[in-house]
Protein backbone atom coordinates (compact mmCIF):
# COMPACT_ATOMS: atom_id res chain seq x y z
CA UNK A 1 0.00 0.00 0.00
CA UNK A 2 2.87 2.31 0.89
CA UNK A 3 4.46 1.50 -2.40
CA UNK A 4 1.44 2.31 -4.26
CA UNK A 5 0.79 5.59 -2.20
CA UNK A 6 4.43 6.27 -2.94
CA UNK A 7 3.89 6.13 -6.88
CA UNK A 8 0.67 7.60 -7.33
CA UNK A 9 2.64 10.87 -4.89
CA UNK A 10 4.42 12.08 -8.30
CA UNK A 11 1.29 12.25 -10.13
CA UNK A 12 -0.66 14.18 -7.47
CA UNK A 13 2.37 16.27 -8.21
CA UNK A 14 2.48 16.25 -11.87
CA UNK A 15 -1.31 17.60 -11.45
CA UNK A 16 -0.70 20.32 -9.32
CA UNK A 17 1.80 21.36 -10.98
CA UNK A 18 0.11 21.43 -14.47
CA UNK A 19 -2.75 23.51 -12.86
CA UNK A 20 -0.17 26.34 -11.61
CA UNK A 21 1.53 26.17 -14.85
CA UNK A 22 -1.95 26.49 -16.81
CA UNK A 23 -2.30 29.73 -14.12
CA UNK A 24 1.03 31.13 -15.12
CA UNK A 25 0.36 30.74 -18.47
CA UNK A 26 -2.92 32.64 -18.68
CA UNK A 27 -1.28 35.45 -16.56
CA UNK A 28 1.48 35.82 -18.74
CA UNK A 29 1.90 37.37 -22.68
CA UNK A 30 0.39 35.25 -25.30
CA UNK A 31 2.20 35.20 -28.41
CA UNK A 32 -0.74 34.95 -31.37
CA UNK A 33 0.49 34.87 -35.28
CA UNK A 34 -1.61 36.78 -37.05
CA UNK A 35 -0.85 35.99 -40.82
CA UNK A 36 2.76 34.96 -42.73
CA UNK A 37 3.85 35.22 -46.33
CA UNK A 38 6.32 33.21 -47.85
CA UNK A 39 8.24 34.03 -51.13
CA UNK A 40 7.44 32.99 -54.62
CA UNK A 41 10.54 33.35 -56.86
CA UNK A 42 10.32 34.61 -60.26
CA UNK A 43 9.24 32.75 -62.95
CA UNK A 44 12.75 33.14 -64.74
CA UNK A 45 14.80 31.82 -61.67
CA UNK A 46 13.40 28.49 -61.73
CA UNK A 47 15.54 25.25 -61.89
CA UNK A 48 15.12 22.23 -63.40
CA UNK A 49 16.80 19.14 -63.23
CA UNK A 50 17.91 19.65 -67.00
CA UNK A 51 19.07 23.35 -65.61
CA UNK A 52 20.54 21.90 -62.80
CA UNK A 53 22.55 19.29 -64.66
CA UNK A 54 24.32 21.43 -67.15
CA UNK A 55 25.52 23.92 -63.88
CA UNK A 56 26.77 20.46 -62.46
CA UNK A 57 28.46 19.87 -66.13
CA UNK A 58 29.84 23.50 -66.53
CA UNK A 59 32.32 23.10 -63.06
CA UNK A 60 35.34 21.61 -65.05
CA UNK A 61 36.99 20.79 -61.27
CA UNK A 62 34.58 17.74 -61.33
CA UNK A 63 36.14 14.20 -62.33
CA UNK A 64 33.84 11.60 -63.17
CA UNK A 65 33.34 10.53 -59.20
CA UNK A 66 31.96 13.56 -58.37
CA UNK A 67 29.72 14.47 -61.48
CA UNK A 68 28.23 10.94 -60.52
CA UNK A 69 27.70 11.71 -57.34
CA UNK A 70 25.92 14.92 -58.24
CA UNK A 71 23.91 13.62 -61.02
CA UNK A 72 22.90 10.97 -58.46
CA UNK A 73 21.99 12.85 -55.38
CA UNK A 74 19.94 15.61 -57.68
CA UNK A 75 17.61 12.94 -59.49
CA UNK A 76 16.85 10.75 -56.13
CA UNK A 77 17.15 14.12 -53.47
CA UNK A 78 13.03 14.39 -53.30
CA UNK A 79 13.31 17.68 -55.03
CA UNK A 80 11.03 18.50 -58.20
CA UNK A 81 10.93 20.50 -61.35
CA UNK A 82 9.67 23.49 -59.94
CA UNK A 83 12.14 24.96 -57.28
CA UNK A 84 14.24 28.14 -57.92
CA UNK A 85 17.75 29.41 -57.86
CA UNK A 86 19.77 32.77 -57.56
CA UNK A 87 20.08 34.34 -61.06
CA UNK A 88 23.64 34.78 -60.18
CA UNK A 89 23.81 30.82 -60.44
CA UNK A 90 21.80 30.57 -63.63
CA UNK A 91 24.30 32.91 -65.39
CA UNK A 92 26.57 31.45 -64.42
CA UNK A 93 28.40 33.97 -62.20
CA UNK A 94 28.64 31.66 -58.93
CA UNK A 95 32.02 32.21 -58.59
CA UNK A 96 32.57 35.79 -58.90
CA UNK A 97 29.53 37.17 -57.31
CA UNK A 98 29.05 40.92 -56.09
CA UNK A 99 27.84 42.56 -52.85
CA UNK A 100 25.28 43.91 -55.13
CA UNK A 101 23.86 40.54 -56.43
CA UNK A 102 23.60 39.16 -52.86
CA UNK A 103 21.68 42.53 -51.90
CA UNK A 104 19.41 42.32 -54.77
CA UNK A 105 18.96 38.83 -54.12
CA UNK A 106 18.07 39.55 -50.48
CA UNK A 107 16.28 42.69 -50.81
CA UNK A 108 13.83 40.41 -52.99
CA UNK A 109 12.58 38.09 -50.72
CA UNK A 110 12.59 40.15 -47.47
CA UNK A 111 10.41 42.86 -49.46
CA UNK A 112 8.18 40.87 -51.18
CA UNK A 113 6.65 39.27 -48.61
CA UNK A 114 6.73 42.17 -46.35
CA UNK A 115 5.23 44.31 -48.30
CA UNK A 116 2.03 41.31 -48.77
CA UNK A 117 2.37 40.59 -45.03
CA UNK A 118 1.77 44.74 -44.48
CA UNK A 119 -1.52 44.37 -47.31
CA UNK A 120 -2.83 41.30 -45.94
CA UNK A 121 -2.76 42.47 -42.21
CA UNK A 122 -3.86 46.35 -43.09
CA UNK A 123 -0.86 46.85 -40.58
CA UNK A 124 1.47 49.87 -40.89
CA UNK A 125 4.83 49.47 -40.63
CA UNK A 126 5.41 52.56 -38.39
CA UNK A 127 2.75 50.25 -36.14
CA UNK A 128 5.69 47.54 -35.51
CA UNK A 129 7.46 47.48 -32.00
CA UNK A 130 9.84 44.13 -32.52
CA UNK A 131 11.69 43.33 -35.86
CA UNK A 132 13.53 40.50 -36.21
CA UNK A 133 15.46 38.70 -38.82
CA UNK A 134 17.43 35.46 -39.27
CA UNK A 135 19.97 35.01 -42.55
CA UNK A 136 22.94 32.42 -41.71
CA UNK A 137 25.13 33.26 -44.36
CA UNK A 138 25.06 36.91 -44.50
CA UNK A 139 25.93 39.66 -42.15
CA UNK A 140 26.24 43.35 -43.85
CA UNK A 141 27.04 46.45 -42.18
CA UNK A 142 24.48 48.14 -41.73
CA UNK A 143 22.34 44.95 -40.87
CA UNK A 144 19.51 43.93 -42.41
CA UNK A 145 17.14 44.75 -39.65
CA UNK A 146 18.38 48.62 -40.19
CA UNK A 147 17.80 48.05 -44.44
CA UNK A 148 14.34 46.87 -43.57
CA UNK A 149 14.02 49.96 -40.67
CA UNK A 150 14.76 52.56 -43.97
CA UNK A 151 13.19 51.15 -46.70
CA UNK A 152 9.72 50.93 -44.91
CA UNK A 153 10.76 54.12 -42.00
CA UNK A 154 9.39 52.95 -39.02
CA UNK A 155 9.82 53.84 -35.65
CA UNK A 156 13.20 54.96 -33.62
CA UNK A 157 12.16 52.81 -31.06
CA UNK A 158 11.79 50.01 -32.71
CA UNK A 159 13.56 46.75 -30.86
CA UNK A 160 15.61 45.18 -34.05
CA UNK A 161 17.56 42.21 -33.81
CA UNK A 162 19.50 40.64 -36.73
CA UNK A 163 20.18 36.54 -36.34
CA UNK A 164 23.23 35.42 -38.18
CA UNK A 165 24.00 31.40 -38.34
CA UNK A 166 21.81 30.47 -36.68
CA UNK A 167 21.21 27.42 -39.61
CA UNK A 168 17.92 26.22 -40.73
CA UNK A 169 16.11 26.03 -37.37
CA UNK A 170 16.70 29.88 -37.27
CA UNK A 171 13.01 30.82 -37.76
CA UNK A 172 11.98 29.47 -34.41
CA UNK A 173 14.51 31.04 -32.56
CA UNK A 174 13.42 34.18 -34.36
CA UNK A 175 9.74 33.34 -32.72
CA UNK A 176 11.27 32.79 -29.52
CA UNK A 177 13.12 36.27 -29.40
CA UNK A 178 9.55 37.56 -29.95
CA UNK A 179 7.83 35.60 -27.33
CA UNK A 180 10.34 36.59 -24.56
CA UNK A 181 10.50 40.27 -25.56
CA UNK A 182 6.58 40.33 -25.55
CA UNK A 183 6.90 39.16 -21.30
CA UNK A 184 8.36 42.82 -21.28
CA UNK A 185 6.42 44.99 -23.79
CA UNK A 186 2.57 44.62 -23.60
CA UNK A 187 0.57 45.04 -26.51
CA UNK A 188 2.88 45.24 -28.95
CA UNK A 189 3.48 43.89 -32.30
CA UNK A 190 6.26 41.88 -33.69
CA UNK A 191 7.80 40.89 -37.21
CA UNK A 192 9.55 37.87 -38.28
CA UNK A 193 11.87 38.11 -41.88
CA UNK A 194 13.47 34.62 -42.04
CA UNK A 195 15.44 34.37 -45.48
CA UNK A 196 18.84 33.41 -47.10
CA UNK A 197 21.20 34.01 -49.04
CA UNK A 198 22.70 31.55 -51.48
CA UNK A 199 24.24 32.49 -54.43
CA UNK A 200 27.51 34.50 -52.93
CA UNK A 201 27.65 30.68 -51.29
CA UNK A 202 27.20 28.36 -53.95
CA UNK A 203 30.03 25.70 -53.92
CA UNK A 204 32.49 25.97 -56.62
CA UNK A 205 34.49 23.02 -55.69
CA UNK A 206 34.42 18.83 -55.83
CA UNK A 207 34.55 18.07 -52.24
CA UNK A 208 31.19 15.49 -52.23
CA UNK A 209 30.59 16.38 -48.76
CA UNK A 210 30.31 20.03 -49.38
CA UNK A 211 28.45 20.00 -52.44
CA UNK A 212 25.51 18.19 -51.27
CA UNK A 213 24.36 21.76 -50.39
CA UNK A 214 24.01 22.86 -54.10
CA UNK A 215 21.40 19.89 -54.39
CA UNK A 216 19.04 21.05 -51.87
CA UNK A 217 19.07 23.94 -50.89
CA UNK A 218 16.78 26.47 -53.17
CA UNK A 219 15.49 30.01 -53.07
CA UNK A 220 13.06 31.16 -50.99
CA UNK A 221 11.78 32.86 -47.25
CA UNK A 222 8.84 34.07 -45.41
CA UNK A 223 7.77 37.13 -43.22
CA UNK A 224 5.01 36.84 -40.30
CA UNK A 225 3.84 38.93 -37.97
CA UNK A 226 3.07 38.17 -34.21
CA UNK A 227 0.93 40.14 -31.82
CA UNK A 228 0.02 39.91 -27.96
CA UNK A 229 -2.34 42.09 -28.30
CA UNK A 230 -6.02 41.03 -27.09
CA UNK A 231 -7.91 42.64 -29.03
CA UNK A 232 -6.40 41.42 -32.18
CA UNK A 233 -7.05 37.61 -30.51
CA UNK A 234 -10.27 37.67 -33.07
CA UNK A 235 -7.41 38.08 -35.81
CA UNK A 236 -5.25 35.49 -35.00
CA UNK A 237 -4.39 32.31 -36.92
CA UNK A 238 -2.48 30.50 -34.31
CA UNK A 239 -1.32 31.06 -30.97
CA UNK A 240 1.95 29.82 -29.49
CA UNK A 241 1.33 26.70 -27.03
CA UNK A 242 4.74 25.42 -25.77
CA UNK A 243 8.20 26.27 -27.50
CA UNK A 244 11.44 24.08 -26.85
CA UNK A 245 15.26 24.97 -27.95
CA UNK A 246 18.15 22.56 -27.74
CA UNK A 247 21.37 23.59 -28.22
CA UNK A 248 23.92 20.44 -29.15
CA UNK A 249 27.13 22.12 -30.37
CA UNK A 250 29.24 20.93 -27.05
CA UNK A 251 29.24 17.60 -28.81
CA UNK A 252 32.12 17.94 -31.43
CA UNK A 253 30.75 15.37 -33.98
CA UNK A 254 27.42 17.37 -33.89
CA UNK A 255 29.08 20.50 -34.29
CA UNK A 256 31.08 19.34 -37.20
CA UNK A 257 28.39 17.82 -39.51
CA UNK A 258 27.14 20.80 -40.33
CA UNK A 259 29.73 23.26 -40.99
CA UNK A 260 30.84 26.38 -43.24
CA UNK A 261 34.34 25.94 -44.44
CA UNK A 262 37.18 25.74 -47.09
CA UNK A 263 38.12 22.66 -48.87
CA UNK A 264 41.80 22.21 -49.88
CA UNK A 265 41.52 24.01 -52.68
CA UNK A 266 40.47 27.07 -51.21
CA UNK A 267 37.02 27.03 -52.56
CA UNK A 268 34.31 28.12 -49.44
CA UNK A 269 31.17 26.25 -48.80
CA UNK A 270 28.70 23.92 -46.14
CA UNK A 271 29.87 20.90 -45.34
CA UNK A 272 27.07 17.97 -44.18
CA UNK A 273 28.65 15.19 -42.92
CA UNK A 274 27.39 11.90 -42.74
CA UNK A 275 27.07 12.15 -39.04
CA UNK A 276 24.58 14.63 -39.54
CA UNK A 277 21.43 12.26 -39.23
CA UNK A 278 22.99 10.79 -36.12
CA UNK A 279 23.28 13.96 -34.49
CA UNK A 280 19.72 15.04 -35.24
CA UNK A 281 18.33 12.32 -34.04
CA UNK A 282 20.20 12.63 -30.87
CA UNK A 283 18.84 16.39 -30.67
CA UNK A 284 15.43 15.79 -31.23
CA UNK A 285 15.26 13.18 -29.08
CA UNK A 286 16.89 15.53 -26.12
CA UNK A 287 14.65 18.17 -27.14
CA UNK A 288 11.16 15.98 -27.10
CA UNK A 289 12.49 14.80 -23.93
CA UNK A 290 11.86 18.07 -22.59
CA UNK A 291 8.49 18.92 -24.72
CA UNK A 292 6.27 15.78 -23.92
CA UNK A 293 5.89 16.67 -20.48
CA UNK A 294 4.09 19.82 -21.57
CA UNK A 295 2.27 18.69 -24.72
CA UNK A 296 0.92 15.00 -24.22
CA UNK A 297 -1.72 14.06 -21.48
CA UNK A 298 -1.37 12.65 -18.19
CA UNK A 299 -3.05 9.22 -19.57
CA UNK A 300 -0.23 8.77 -22.41
CA UNK A 301 2.68 10.15 -19.81
CA UNK A 302 1.44 7.23 -17.75
CA UNK A 303 1.00 4.47 -20.37
CA UNK A 304 4.63 5.61 -21.69
CA UNK A 305 5.63 5.08 -17.99
CA UNK A 306 4.37 1.09 -17.57
CA UNK A 307 5.39 0.44 -20.94
CA UNK A 308 9.17 1.72 -20.09
CA UNK A 309 8.76 -0.01 -16.71
CA UNK A 310 7.92 -3.64 -18.47
CA UNK A 311 10.64 -2.75 -20.94
CA UNK A 312 13.21 -1.94 -18.31
CA UNK A 313 15.64 -4.45 -16.12
CA UNK A 314 13.88 -1.70 -12.67
CA UNK A 315 14.10 -2.60 -9.37
CA UNK A 316 11.47 -1.39 -7.31
CA UNK A 317 13.17 0.71 -5.51
CA UNK A 318 14.00 2.51 -8.28
CA UNK A 319 10.36 3.04 -9.89
CA UNK A 320 9.93 6.56 -7.22
CA UNK A 321 12.93 8.95 -8.45
CA UNK A 322 12.47 7.21 -12.29
CA UNK A 323 8.61 8.50 -12.26
CA UNK A 324 9.48 11.74 -9.95
CA UNK A 325 12.39 12.29 -13.07
CA UNK A 326 9.82 11.78 -16.02
CA UNK A 327 7.30 14.25 -14.19
CA UNK A 328 9.61 17.03 -13.94
CA UNK A 329 11.83 16.11 -17.17
CA UNK A 330 15.37 15.75 -15.59
CA UNK A 331 16.57 12.75 -13.70
CA UNK A 332 18.81 9.68 -13.31
CA UNK A 333 20.30 8.45 -16.56
CA UNK A 334 18.22 5.64 -15.89
CA UNK A 335 15.54 7.36 -16.86
CA UNK A 336 17.08 9.35 -19.85
CA UNK A 337 18.23 5.75 -21.13
CA UNK A 338 15.28 4.55 -21.11
CA UNK A 339 13.08 7.74 -22.55
CA UNK A 340 16.03 8.26 -25.19
CA UNK A 341 14.94 4.33 -26.39
CA UNK A 342 11.20 4.79 -26.06
CA UNK A 343 11.31 8.47 -28.24
CA UNK A 344 12.99 7.31 -31.05
CA UNK A 345 11.88 3.36 -30.81
CA UNK A 346 8.38 4.12 -31.04
CA UNK A 347 7.10 4.20 -27.37
CA UNK A 348 6.07 7.50 -26.47
CA UNK A 349 2.59 8.63 -29.48
CA UNK A 350 3.08 11.69 -30.20
CA UNK A 351 -0.08 12.30 -31.96
CA UNK A 352 -1.90 11.88 -28.41
CA UNK A 353 -1.06 15.60 -27.79
CA UNK A 354 -0.91 16.83 -31.61
CA UNK A 355 -2.52 16.65 -34.99
CA UNK A 356 -0.32 17.90 -37.37
CA UNK A 357 3.50 18.05 -37.85
CA UNK A 358 5.26 20.20 -39.80
CA UNK A 359 9.08 18.67 -40.11
CA UNK A 360 11.64 21.15 -41.99
CA UNK A 361 12.20 19.85 -45.32
CA UNK A 362 15.62 19.90 -45.12
CA UNK A 363 15.51 16.26 -47.56
CA UNK A 364 14.65 13.57 -48.30
CA UNK A 365 16.91 11.53 -45.09
CA UNK A 366 15.36 14.03 -42.67
CA UNK A 367 12.29 13.52 -43.72
CA UNK A 368 12.32 9.46 -43.16
CA UNK A 369 14.55 10.02 -39.75
CA UNK A 370 11.82 12.03 -38.32
CA UNK A 371 9.12 9.76 -39.53
CA UNK A 372 10.67 6.45 -38.42
CA UNK A 373 11.30 8.12 -35.31
CA UNK A 374 8.07 9.34 -34.37
CA UNK A 375 5.86 6.25 -35.94
CA UNK A 376 4.27 9.08 -38.30
CA UNK A 377 2.54 7.75 -41.68
CA UNK A 378 2.61 9.31 -44.95
CA UNK A 379 -0.36 11.50 -44.60
CA UNK A 380 1.66 13.37 -41.84
CA UNK A 381 4.94 13.46 -43.45
CA UNK A 382 3.09 14.30 -47.01
CA UNK A 383 3.38 18.68 -46.26
CA UNK A 384 7.35 17.77 -45.73
CA UNK A 385 7.45 15.71 -48.76
CA UNK A 386 5.60 17.87 -51.20
CA UNK A 387 7.14 21.14 -49.92
CA UNK A 388 10.73 19.96 -50.56
CA UNK A 389 9.15 18.84 -53.67
CA UNK A 390 8.10 21.48 -54.92
CA UNK A 391 9.97 24.62 -53.06
CA UNK A 392 13.75 22.26 -52.24
CA UNK A 393 15.52 23.06 -48.83
CA UNK A 394 14.63 26.68 -48.61
CA UNK A 395 16.73 26.79 -45.13
CA UNK A 396 15.03 28.61 -42.13
CA UNK A 397 11.90 29.91 -44.70
CA UNK A 398 11.25 25.63 -45.12
CA UNK A 399 8.64 25.36 -42.12
CA UNK A 400 6.44 28.04 -43.51
CA UNK A 401 6.11 26.56 -47.13
CA UNK A 402 5.02 23.14 -44.76
CA UNK A 403 2.20 24.86 -43.04
CA UNK A 404 1.43 26.72 -46.18
CA UNK A 405 0.65 23.43 -48.04
CA UNK A 406 -1.06 22.11 -44.34
CA UNK A 407 -3.13 25.40 -45.00
CA UNK A 408 -3.53 25.07 -48.93
CA UNK A 409 -5.06 21.33 -48.67
CA UNK A 410 -7.51 22.91 -45.91
CA UNK A 411 -6.20 20.15 -43.27
CA UNK A 412 -6.17 22.97 -40.42
CA UNK A 413 -9.46 23.38 -38.19
CA UNK A 414 -9.68 25.20 -35.03
CA UNK A 415 -8.13 23.86 -32.00
CA UNK A 416 -5.69 21.56 -33.70
CA UNK A 417 -2.25 22.02 -32.59
CA UNK A 418 0.77 21.34 -34.61
CA UNK A 419 4.15 20.59 -33.61
CA UNK A 420 6.60 22.42 -35.68
CA UNK A 421 10.07 20.42 -35.49
CA UNK A 422 13.08 22.41 -36.99
CA UNK A 423 16.65 21.28 -37.26
CA UNK A 424 19.81 22.83 -38.21
CA UNK A 425 23.72 23.86 -37.60
CA UNK A 426 24.89 24.03 -34.17
CA UNK A 427 23.27 21.60 -33.85
CA UNK A 428 20.47 22.66 -32.86
CA UNK A 429 16.85 21.08 -32.40
CA UNK A 430 14.25 24.22 -32.31
CA UNK A 431 10.53 22.85 -31.77
CA UNK A 432 7.17 24.70 -31.11
CA UNK A 433 4.20 24.21 -30.63
CA UNK A 434 0.79 25.91 -32.58
CA UNK A 435 -3.01 25.71 -31.53
CA UNK A 436 -5.46 26.76 -34.45
CA UNK A 437 -7.37 29.50 -33.80
CA UNK A 438 -9.75 29.67 -36.46
CA UNK A 439 -10.56 26.97 -39.67
CA UNK A 440 -7.54 28.08 -42.21
CA UNK A 441 -8.10 27.91 -46.15
CA UNK A 442 -5.92 30.41 -47.95
CA UNK A 443 -3.84 28.43 -50.99
CA UNK A 444 -1.21 31.22 -50.20
CA UNK A 445 1.88 30.30 -52.47
CA UNK A 446 0.68 26.99 -53.12
CA UNK A 447 -2.71 28.17 -54.83
CA UNK A 448 -1.45 27.67 -58.37
CA UNK A 449 -0.32 24.22 -57.74
CA UNK A 450 -2.03 22.86 -55.00
CA UNK A 451 -4.38 21.01 -57.29
CA UNK A 452 -1.51 18.97 -58.67
CA UNK A 453 -0.24 17.51 -55.08
CA UNK A 454 0.55 15.06 -54.11
CA UNK A 455 1.66 14.18 -57.24
CA UNK A 456 1.23 10.23 -58.80
CA UNK A 457 4.97 9.61 -58.65
CA UNK A 458 7.73 11.73 -56.99
CA UNK A 459 10.07 10.19 -59.55
CA UNK A 460 12.48 12.51 -61.13
CA UNK A 461 11.86 11.94 -64.29
CA UNK A 462 15.26 12.88 -65.64
CA UNK A 463 16.60 9.72 -63.49
CA UNK A 464 16.77 7.57 -66.86
CA UNK A 465 17.91 9.85 -69.13
CA UNK A 466 21.44 10.86 -66.16
CA UNK A 467 21.20 6.97 -65.71
CA UNK A 468 24.18 6.30 -67.44
CA UNK A 469 26.47 7.92 -64.68
CA UNK A 470 26.17 4.92 -62.74
CA UNK A 471 28.07 2.83 -65.48
CA UNK A 472 30.98 1.43 -64.02
CA UNK A 473 32.82 0.78 -67.44
CA UNK A 474 32.76 4.59 -67.68
CA UNK A 475 35.24 4.83 -64.54
CA UNK A 476 38.59 5.17 -67.05
CA UNK A 477 36.74 7.94 -69.32
CA UNK A 478 37.67 11.28 -69.31
CA UNK A 479 34.53 13.67 -70.30
CA UNK A 480 35.07 16.81 -72.64
CA UNK A 481 32.91 19.01 -70.28
CA UNK A 482 33.05 21.47 -73.58
CA UNK A 483 30.91 19.17 -75.69
CA UNK A 484 28.47 17.95 -73.25
CA UNK A 485 26.88 21.62 -72.57
CA UNK A 486 26.06 22.07 -75.73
Amino acid sequence: MDLLFLCLLPFLFYSLFTLFKLILQRRGQPCYMLAYECFKPPEDTKLDTDSAAKIVLRNQKLRLEELRFLLKTIVSSGIGENTYCPRTVLEGREECPTLKDTYEEIDEIMFDTLDNLFKRTGIHPSEVDILVVNVSLFSPAPSLTARIINRYKMREDVKAFNLTGMGCSASVVAIDVVQQLFKTYENSLGVVVSTEDLGAHWYCGRDKKMMLSNCLFRSGGCSMMFTNKTSLKSRAILKLKHMERTQYGADDEAYNCCIQVEDELGYSGFRLTKSLVKSAAQALTVNLQAMAPNILPLWEMLRFFFASVRFSDMKKRELVPFLTGLVLGKGKNKMKKIFTFNVLGGGLNFKAGVEHFCVHPGGRAVIDGVGKGLRLNEYDLEPARMALHRWGNTSAGGLWYVLGYMEAKKRLKKGDRILMISLGAGFKCNNCVWEVMRDLSDANVWKDCIESYPPNTLNNPFKEKYDWINDEYLSFVRLDFSRMLL
